[in-house]
């Protein structure tokens, strides 16, 4: 996505003796590939882990919120404004705190109705200083006034985002009370306003027919569009399903930018450095099983390319070729967050601050600076379980409290540089809070993929279930 321009210890945990490479089994599928089920056996001391794992990164979400609008702030740092990216994950962490006992379900309608009251209601227009036009919304707004912050963009993904988590509000909040039928009155409004149109790259532009990033008054469309694997994956599917008039056309001018690459011996995948591109779309979108035509040519289905993309990173990190501190099998996870940046420059070692960092194989690395993210393991861990689980344990083997705070781990640090951020960002929380929940109980699968704009879009789009 565009980069944002931004226990207590953990019961003492212990180390897998060994993962292998791969370790779980493929399941195949009349010819095609597929990989997962919701949680399986897991041990007393795992369950443990990622209830505590999940219970603190809940703090965030309550704590990192304005009390009277409901929406969540970009970051936990003072100065943060809100994201709409980051309100779009927190939606369903009221209902998952509501099932696991730590809310009730009242206080998770409140939270959801102020949210989505606020978004209806806020102002829609050209003015710069408004929450939004054209139904979308800007990048980050002020936690006060609700207005556009630092001059950002009308984000076409972030808002994405946030209308994903709406879609799993509206279904998971399906009584017949009056609050309840408020939460599906204020998601038909939001989800029935998209003018995707507005955002569809003529045939002169850098990405002809592909959806735009984004708009802002002052210089307009931005041309540049969502072009190859990424991110997107869910953005398209929902825009298909929400009435764009030219999604199919578009959708597929997305995937002629795609790059199938090879970069270890069976891994064989459409190729994105960081690990949240492979994440984002399977925090809602359930993609076991699911095949469009270009991945039912290569044999595989979205959740297989996202557990090869985990597993090279694993291999990358083995392999260390740049001798970062710290890499093993056990030790990995590159993907957007922040680094120490160039005050920590020494020898030849140099460290960025916040980027989209990511792997996909030695031959094709962005920012890659020896910084590691524990929500990238932990947001895969429907796809890569036993390895995941392993990571994360032996990350905290490692490192402890060094990188664990007020609302579990901190979202990244770097052993070359000896340093750990002292920040938690709510697009990194987020995923790991849904990650792991769709690995334990498939909760947030289960509401968003009944719902009618995602089984249209998938529809229109092309894409079918290859059931065993």
């Amino acid at each position: 996505m565009v980069n944002e321009l931004v226990h207590s210890r953990i019961v003492a945990l212990f180390l897998f003796a060994s993962v292998l490479f791969g370790c779980n089994a493929h399941k195949h599928l009349n010819g095609f590939t597929s990989h997962g089920k919701v949680a399986g056996n897991l041990s007393k001391e795992d369950e443990l882990m990622l209830d505590t794992i999940q219970r603190k990164t809940f703090l965030f979400f309550q704590n990192a919120i304005d009390p009277e609008k409901g929406f969540v702030k970009d970051r936990a740092a003072s100065w943060s404004p809100s994201s709409i990216a980051a309100t779009g994950f927190g939606l369903p962490t009221y209902a998952i705190a509501a099932e696991r006992g730590w809310i009730s379900r009242k206080e998770a309608i409140d939270q959801t109705l102020k949210i989505l009251r606020f978004y209806a209601n806020s102002e829609q227009s050209t003015d710069s200083l408004s929450s939004g036009y054209k139904g979308f919304y800007y990048h980050f707004l002020n936690l006060k006034t609700g207005k556009r912050e630092w001059s950002c963009e009308l984000s076409t993904v972030d808002t994405g985002l946030l209308l994903m988590g709406v879609i799993f509000s509206r279904n998971y909040f399906n009584h017949d009370d009056a609050d309840e039928q408020e939460i599906r009155t204020l998601a038909v409004k939001l989800l029935g306003r998209l003018d995707w149109d507005f955002f569809y790259l003529p045939e002169t532009a850098n990405h002809p027919r592909t959806l735009s990033m984004a708009w802002t008054p002052e210089h307009g469309i931005l041309n540049w569009g969502w072009h190859g694997y990424d991110e997107a994956l869910f953005l398209y599917i929902l825009a298909a399903g929400t009435g764009m008039k030219n999604a199919e056309e578009s959708y597929k001018a997305w995937q002629s930018y795609f790059k199938w690459k090879t970069p270890y011996p069976g891994l064989s995948h459409v190729s994105f450095p960081a690990l949240f591109g492979h994440q984002f779309t399977a925090c809602f979108i359930d993609t076991r099983g699911l095949f469009d035509p270009y991945m039912k040519e290569k044999g595989i289905d979205y959740f297989e390319n996202s557990r090869r993309a985990t597993l090279v990173q694993q291999q990358y990190a083995i392999e260390n070729p740049k001798g970062w501190v710290g890499y093993d099998s056990l030790t990995w996870g590159i993907t957007a967050s922040d680094g120490p940046g160039a005050q920590y420059n020494f020898g030849d070692k140099k460290f960025e601050g916040y980027a989209g960092r990511g792997t996909s194989g030695k031959d094709e690395t962005i920012a890659e600076d020896g910084t590691l993210a524990p929500y990238g393991p932990l947001s895969s861990i429907p796809f890569t379980p036993e390895l995941s689980i392993a990571t994360i344990r032996n990350m905290n083997a490692k490192y402890g409290d060094k990188i664990w705070g007020a609302y579990g781990f901190y979202d990244s640090f770097n052993p070359t540089a000896k340093w750990v951020d002292n920040d938690f960002i709510g697009i990194d929380q987020g995923p790991l809070f849904l990650m792991i929940e769709n690995f334990r109980s498939g909760l947030v699968w289960k509401y968003v993929m009944k719902d009618s704009v995602i089984q249209t879009g998938l529809k229109r789009l092309q894409f079918e279930y290859v059931k065993k």
